[in-house]
């Protein structure tokens, strides 16, 4: 073999599984289609947010790129909902487009096992005696040999752009679409679809009216998304609210018939969550303004993104309705919104290791499983690089479950249920929220990584210290009790705590909603102690949580017992007797790895899992591994 994996595509799917598999000691070989756009944040220059921002920190926990890279170039951080419960905040980044995909590529770089290559994949190899993939052919007819093939082609395969009448094979504007392997894809028998998503203008700081917009700024506090940064020190920038008006949503609507998601140019299915004004106009007839954030692309350039208006309108519509929103009025667009439509997978054909069910060895991630979004093509990425290791090596596969990781409610979503629209996470889909908080990924992540071989001793040592040290200051509030003499040392402008404090130790005196550690710390130094303020967050979130936790631990044990009954990959579903009809055909079709992912298939009865549970019980010795 040439090599031994070969990734395609350079968005944030195709970095992550080529580093991992890079950095679990196999030969990569990275083919896009410019090597300049690695890492490109094609639509809004952010990282993180509601859930998204908690799958940034797990892809840390486990090893992956994203949460360093956004460190190193972040320009302004906000933790969103922070008025709300711990298990719905996240924490986003507004990022330095320039800056990102530069360091992306340098990370790249910097790997000794991989090496990167710029040309068109439009073809697979593959044994087809045997069902394993065997490498790819590009555009330029350079043939590459490997065990593993992960394709991560984003909006390319067979992409399409529309601004109002005109349309472009394009995958980003001005950047040409990946074709040719989709009627690979077709070959291998593939169910294939097409879905849309969509991006806004972009226009020049110096032509906005300030004094007519709000502005929003960072946090004081920045929290590193990586768990190899204790600190982030970083000037932030502002970012910038306005809203649109019953004059922009009058010319919207006037010009519907311009706009291709209306005309019938483009049959692929859109973001129910992330719309184009134009659907927002459409279905919301009654809101007389949508709230816009102006947000900067970088320091390098004047280029101001318009979050909240995509539309694939004609340019000349364009220009009218955001010449009528507040700040906006004398605005320069410099590049418009515009619609893309790209070729997509079912995902319900592919394992939870997200390797194909009908070629060993190819995976398939990101956008071109019907995804939207960077974090979730990252989490995907990374699962399928671990994977298509540990099955070189041929060990047990790396599957995480819904109690362990948002990307595990991702996969499983779409290995299970598949997607008829752009799969955006959010914290409703995931039942252990409690559980998935953004600030413990690394203690649910971080060892099962190491194990795996994605850390290093020296990363090792570091989530022991910071482990123990949790431990510790927990073991500390246990001892330490609250005196009589104390208690005015507790009484601000919140009121007394009263007497019912007095002898209680400060573990127990913590679950109060009115008392903080730092409120503690002020009565017991030896708690901080030099310590990271976000370890001292996440003990006082445990120890305030830890009822909700532990009523979510009884179910996260329930659903582990049917996770853990395994199914051989080649399970024969016609010996079962008594099984419906639709049961079975959904397990064929499916062909879940465990009792758990078969009974979340939609159509599939208690009774069907119970035929299934007993049938397997009887089974002798399934291979595990299968």
């Amino acid at each position: 073999m040439d090599f031994d994996t070969i990734v395609v595509g350079g968005g944030h799917a195709g970095i992550e599984a080529s580093m991992a598999v890079a950095r679990l000691g196999f030969s990569v070989l990275l083919i896009t289609q410019n090597l300049d756009t690695i890492g490109k944040l094609s639509c809004n220059p952010a990282i993180g947010g509601l859930a998204k921002g908690n799958m940034v920190r797990e892809i840390d926990a486990l090893g992956g790129q994203m949460g360093a890279i956004i460190d190193r170039t972040m320009i302004q951080f906000r933790v969103l909902n922070r008025s709300r419960g711990p298990a719905v905040q996240a924490p986003r980044a507004q990022a330095d487009k320039l800056a990102y995909q530069v360091r992306a590529k340098q990370v790249l770089e910097g790997e000794k096992n991989l090496t990167l290559f710029q040309d068109t994949v439009v073809d697979l190899l593959y044994d087809s005696s045997e069902q394993n993939v065997a490498g790819v052919v590009t555009a330029r007819g350079k043939r590459f040999s490997a065990q593993t093939v992960i394709v991560s082609t984003g909006t390319f395969l067979n992409g399409r752009i529309f601004i109002g009448e005109y349309m472009a094979e394009n995958g980003r504007i001005a950047e040409p679409a990946a074709q040719g392997l989709e009627r690979a894809l077709q070959h291998l028998g593939f169910r294939m679809g097409r879905m849309k998503t969509g991006t806004p203008a972009r226009v020049m700081r110096r032509s906005i009216d300030f004094g007519k917009v709000t502005p929003q700024f960072g946090d004081d506090e920045i929290i590193p998304f990586s768990y190899e940064n204790r600190a982030i020190e970083q000037e932030q920038v502002q970012c910038y609210i306005t809203y649109t008006t019953e004059e922009t949503h009058r010319i919207i609507d006037d010009n519907m018939e311009r706009s291709p998601l209306y005309s019938g140019l483009i049959v692929g299915s859109g973001p129910r969550y992330c719309p184009s004004i134009e659907d927002k106009v459409v279905k919301f007839p009654d809101r007389t303004r949508h709230q816009i954030f102006i947000e900067p692309e970088g320091l390098s350039t004047q280029e101001m993104y318009l979050n909240g208006i995509s539309s694939s309108l004609p340019e000349d519509v364009q220009e009218r309705f955001i010449h009528t929103i507040p700040g906006l009025e004398q605005v320069e667009i410099v590049r418009p919104g515009y619609a893309v439509e790209y070729d997509h997978i079912d995902p319900s054909q592919l394992y939870p290791t997200l390797e194909a069910k009908m070629l060993r060895g190819l995976y398939i991630v990101g956008q071109t499983n019907g995804t939207s979004g960077y974090e979730e093509a990252a989490g995907q990425g990374l699962v399928a690089g671990i994977n298509a290791a540990r099955a070189m090596r041929g060990e047990e596969p790396f599957i995480l479950t819904r109690a362990e990781a948002y990307i595990g409610v991702l996969v499983d979503d779409l290995v299970t249920l598949g997607t008829r629209e752009p799969y955006r996470m959010f914290t409703s889909r995931a039942e252990h929220r409690m559980n998935l908080r953004a600030d413990s990924s690394d203690l649910r992540l971080f060892e099962k990584a190491y194990r795996v071989g994605m850390h290093g001793e020296d990363a090792w040592e570091r989530f022991l210290e910071k482990r123990d040290t949790i431990e510790e200051i927990k073991e500390l509030l246990r001892r330490r009790y609250v005196s009589e003499t104390e208690l005015d040392l507790l009484t601000d402008d919140r009121g007394s705590l009263g007497p019912r404090i007095v002898g209680k130790n400060f573990y127990k005196v913590l679950k109060s909603p009115d008392v903080t550690i730092t409120d503690l710390a002020r009565l017991e130094p030896a708690i901080v102690n030099g310590r990271p303020t976000e370890w001292l967050r996440q003990v006082e979130l445990d120890i305030k949580y830890e009822g909700y936790v532990a009523r979510e631990q009884k179910m996260v044990a329930r659903f582990q017992k049917m996770e853990s009954v395994r199914i051989p990959r080649e399970f024969n579903y016609d010996t079962l007797k008594g099984l419906s009809n639709e049961a079975r055909e959904k397990f064929k079709a499916i062909r879940p790895m465990s009792v758990g992912q078969a009974s979340r298939i939609s159509g599939v009865r208690n009774s069907d899992v119970s035929i299934l549970m007993l049938t397997l019980a009887r089974t002798p010795r399934p291979d595990p591994a299968a």
